[in-house]
C-alpha cells in the first residue's frame, strides 16, 4: 500500500455525499494514508442530513455547521473551500481527500496540487470531468462494497472482449509500458500502474469489475505476465510487456 504514514484531511460535502458509502470511504482512505483530520459540513438544522448524525459520532467527524443563508447559494462549499485552505496553511499535512460529485471544488484541488498536497477525490460516476481530473486520484464510489452484503453494489465486470475495445485502457496500458520498459521489454506492473494513474486519475481496475491491475492485464490476453521473485525476500512482482512486440 502506498504512503501508510500520509496524514490527510478528510473533508465531506454532506449535501453532496452518501452517508451510506462513508464506511467504505474511510476504509479506502487508509489505504493512503492516516484520517488525521475528518470534517464534515453541512446544514444541520437541514431535516435532510438527519441520517448523517449517527455516523458522525460513530466515526469521529467533526460536524461543522454552516447555514444557507441565501436559496441557490452553497454555503457549504465556501465553508469547505476556507477550511481546506487553512489547513492547508497549518503545514501539518500530505494530502487531501474530498468526499463530493460537486464540480465546484474543482479549483481547490488544483490549488491543493500547485502547493505539493495529493488530493484524492471521491464522488459518484456522475462527478463533472473538470472534478475528475483536477484531482492526483479519483475514486468512483460505486466501486467501494459496503462490508453489509445487502448493500454491495453489483460491477459489471468486463469479459476480454469488451476490454480490448476500449481503446483508452489498452493505449494508456501500452504507453506506460513503453515509458518504463527494459532492454527486452518488460516493464513493472506496478510501475505502469502508477504512471496510468497520473495521466488517468480515475482509472481503477475496479471500473471495469476486477479487484487487481494484474487480473485485468490477465484478461484482457493482449499482454505477457512474468511473476518474478523479489530479490532477498519471498514476495514476488509482476512484470508485463506488450505482446505484439515479442512474437
Amino acid at each position: 500500500m502506498e504512503g501508510l504514514q500520509k496524514r490527510l484531511a478528510v473533508l465531506i460535502d454532506a449535501d453532496n455525499a452518501q452517508p451510506k458509502i462513508i464506511e467504505a470511504v474511510l476504509e479506502e482512505v487508509a489505504n493512503y494514508g492516516i484520517a488525521s483530520v475528518k470534517r464534515i459540513y453541512g446544514d444541520w438544522t437541514s431535516p435532510n442530513l438527519k441520517s448523517w448524525k449517527e455516523l458522525v459520532l460513530q466515526y469521529s467527524i467533526q460536524p461543522h455547521q454552516q447555514f444557507a443563508y441565501t436559496s441557490g447559494k452553497n454555503a457549504t462549499d465556501s465553508a469547505l473551500i476556507i477550511d481546506a485552505m487553512d489547513l492547508l496553511y497549518s503545514g501539518n499535512l500530505d494530502g487531501f481527500c474530498i468526499v463530493s460529485s460537486d464540480s465546484d471544488f474543482t479549483r481547490l484541488s488544483s490549488r491543493l496540487r500547485e502547493s505539493g498536497m495529493t488530493v484524492y477525490g471521491f464522488g459518484e460516476k456522475k462527478t463533472p470531468e473538470s472534478f475528475v481530473v483536477a484531482c492526483d486520484r479519483f475514486i468512483y464510489t460505486e466501486n467501494l462494497r459496503s462490508t453489509k452484503e445487502e448493500e454491495a453494489p453489483e460491477i459489471k465486470r468486463y469479459n476480454s472482449n469488451m476490454l480490448k475495445q476500449d481503446s483508452r485502457l489498452i493505449n494508456s496500458i501500452r504507453k506506460a509500458i513503453e515509458d518504463s520498459e527494459d532492454d527486452e521489454g518488460w516493464a513493472n506492473l506496478g510501475t505502469v500502474g502508477m504512471i496510468i494513474m497520473n495521466a488517468w486519475p480515475q482509472f481503477d481496475p475496479r471500473n471495469y469489475g476486477y479487484s487487481k491491475l494484474g487480473e485485468l492485464v490477465q484478461k484482457i490476453d493482449l499482454f505477457e505476465i512474468d511473476p518474478r521473485k523479489n530479490p532477498g525476500s519471498s514476495g514476488r512482482s509482476l512484470y508485463i510487456r506488450d505482446r505484439r512486440k515479442h512474437k
